[in-house]
């Protein structure tokens, strides 16, 4: 029997091509996972205040087995992104950084805090999830 990971892929809406890259990456891997990740449409994201919107991300990210994050270096400049790393931690949950396709400058805070590094493919990405999750 397969096991099935509950997965929070952490993403800033300005950079949606790369998570949708991300889940189907996973997928073409025969992961089974549960998304926990805030859905884009979510009214939140748009009719919400911050505090709400925190508020729904650690719901989210309190269920999952790790938190997936790309570790491009707008993540340094990403308060969401800080504030998932801090929730990440608070809930002793993994933190896998993904380091994009051919980037050369990636993100120190999301590195230091990860429990794995891996880089943009599915297999690397797959099998973080399988040992951490």
């Amino acid at each position: 029997m397969s096991k099935t990971y509950r997965l929070f892929i952490s993403h800033s809406w300005s950079y949606g091509e790369n998570y949708d890259k991300i889940v189907k990456m996973i997928s073409d891997q025969g992961i089974e996972f549960f998304d926990h990740s805030v859905p884009k449409g979510d009214p939140i994201h748009t009719n919400g205040t911050d505090k709400e919107l925190h508020e729904a991300i650690e719901a989210k990210l309190k269920g999952t087995s790790c938190v997936l994050i790309l570790a491009g270096v707008y993540a340094t400049y990403s308060k969401w992104i800080n504030k998932e790393i801090e929730m990440a931690k608070k809930y002793n949950k993994k933190i896998i950084a993904i380091e994009p396709w051919g980037a050369e400058n990636t993100s120190k805070i999301v590195k230091d805090s990860a429990d794995r590094i891996v880089k943009w493919q599915g297999s690397s990405i797959a099998n973080a999830i399988i040992e951490l999750g």
